[in-house]
């Protein structure tokens, strides 16, 4: 048992470098921002697998442990319990005085009816009684579901961590931001960033497909968080299969579409400018909605447009958007989140943005460090600072930028968990178990009768239990049924 706590107190704080640092299994993008911003602690972390703590053997190693040592546990105590479950009460102690608890008191009725009546009310009060009249005495116990407790909470705990495994073993979560009027089909090549299971097979994917058909956002109008999104709802239309009738479901926060066993969650949303690059020659270069990362509740959004394609040479753009813009003192600022007044405000570069050899780029990144940053004829700084329908021409004939409008984007996790249920289901175990070996006392309670002397002593079997009220209720039941009853017909009150 202490090898299991040391382990699972163990296993607790090797999971803080998974909630601390980016994991690239929960968000890519993140990840390989956070690794751009850190360069000397990258290489350090990419060797410790601190980017992938839940995948890596050290914490598989831990998680194993910690099973092997619950199955330790559960089984030895299992033993022990049924036999006590088998057994009989103990007698009762040669001497009650000498116990913690302890009374007595007189009664007139013989021994033998004495032990009669504690055998009826023990057995009333739920205990498992043990007859030893022809010594004198009757010996009960009771609270054994107090330990049935504490083997429910750790078997619940392994069946929490065979949850866990079979969900990281045969599952699968994947990202995907979508433009709204964007579709989506479950295939490999359609996630941005996708985290499969060791033993996960790609043919066992449902075949479902949806489109983000409309987004609405509701806005706080008033009040110290004016400008911040309160609630956020994606209109999706789907089919479960390509011959499937069309569906529509309305997509919320903690509200997820389930096709078959895998679950669609909406995760977060942005502003897509739609802006096109036109080159030195006129032709276009880029066009379309380009996505922008959040920043802050604000949605200041940082992104990048790169023209690969531009002649005579590439064109890039990077930069800020604002929903709502503000200058302050010459410097743009975001008010609030709404599109009240949407503006971009971006540097410009030409020459080589690093994709000569065709190598795929990151979308978020754009790569500076051989390009020249464009600039007006006496030197000084050159912006993109545009809004919507308005157009400028980069210095030098190098081309223009045109700032066409703006759309929305969601940001949806795709994951398939097989063991949630197992896991759910540990969960409520666990917490049953918890209930009965918190609640429930393991007693003991002995009645001698010699005499005319009573004897009632109890024991609590527990570390912080008091067992003195119940042997003053054993005692008031005796006595209650000792006490002789109204007179019946024809008979006279004692004198």
């Amino acid at each position: 048992m202490r090898t299991a706590l040391v382990l699972l107190l163990l296993l607790a704080l090797v999971a803080i470098p998974g909630s601390v640092i980016p994991q690239s299994g929960v968000d890519s993008l993140k990840t390989s921002r956070w690794q751009s911003d850190h360069p000397k602690l990258t290489p350090i972390y990419e060797k410790l697998q601190l980017f992938s703590v839940y995948d890596s053997p050290w914490f598989a190693a831990i998680y194993i442990l910690l099973m092997v040592s619950l199955v330790g546990c559960i089984i030895p105590r299992t033993l022990l319990y049924w036999r006590a479950m088998r057994a009989a009460p103990p007698a009762a102690p040669r001497n009650l005085d000498r116990l913690p608890v302890h009374t007595s008191y007189d009664a007139t009725d013989p021994p033998a009816e004495v032990l009669a009546r504690a055998r009826v009310l023990l057995r009333k009060r739920r205990y498992r009684v043990l007859d030893g009249s022809d010594q004198g005495w009757v010996a009960a116990e009771r609270g054994y579901l107090r330990e049935a407790g504490n083997l429910l909470f750790h078997l619940a705990v392994v069946l929490v961590l065979v949850g866990f495994a079979m969900g990281g073993l045969f599952g699968y979560k994947g990202g995907v931001i979508l433009v709204v009027g964007n579709g989506f089909t479950n295939g490999l090549t359609q996630y941005d960033d996708f985290d499969p299971g060791s033993l996960f097979d790609p043919s066992s994917m449902e075949p479902f497909s949806f489109k983000v058909d409309q987004f609405d956002v509701q806005w706080i109008d008033s009040g110290p968080r004016q400008g911040m999104a309160r609630g956020f709802n994606a209109h999706l239309q789907y089919r479960e299969s390509p011959d499937a009738p069309q569906q529509t479901y309305d997509l919320r926060v903690n509200h997820p579409l389930k096709i078959g066993n895998t679950e669609v969650f909406l995760i977060g949303h942005g502003y897509a400018p739609v802006i096109t690059i036109r080159d030195g020659d006129g032709d276009i270069a880029y066009s379309g909605p380009t996505v922008f990362l959040p920043e802050d509740a604000g949605f200041r959004s940082f992104g990048v447009v790169p023209a690969y394609d531009a002649k005579p040479t590439p064109i890039g753009l990077q930069g800020w958007f604002f929903p709502t813009y503000i200058s302050v003192d010459g410097n743009p600022m975001n008010l609030m989140g709404d599109l009240k007044n949407p503006a971009i405000s971006m540097e410009a570069y030409v020459g080589d943005l690093g994709n000569d050899d065709g190598s795929p780029q990151s979308i978020y990144e754009l790569d500076t460090s051989k390009a020249a940053k464009v600039t007006k004829a006496d030197g000084s700084m050159f912006r993109v600072d545009l809004s919507p329908g308005q157009s400028v021409k980069l210095p030098n004939g190098a081309g223009s930028v045109t700032f066409e409008g703006v759309e929305r984007w969601t940001r949806l996790q795709i994951s398939r968990t097989p063991g949630m249920h197992l896991a759910l289901g540990g969960m409520v175990a666990a917490l049953v178990g918890l209930l009965l070996s918190l609640f429930i006392r393991p007693r003991r309670v002995w009645v001698r009768a010699d005499g005319h002397t009573v004897q009632v002593a109890g024991l609590d079997r527990s570390t912080a239990g008091d067992v003195g009220a119940e042997v003053e209720e054993v005692v008031k039941g005796l006595r209650q049924l000792n006490e002789p009853g109204p007179p019946g017909p024809g008979e006279k009150e004692p004198a």
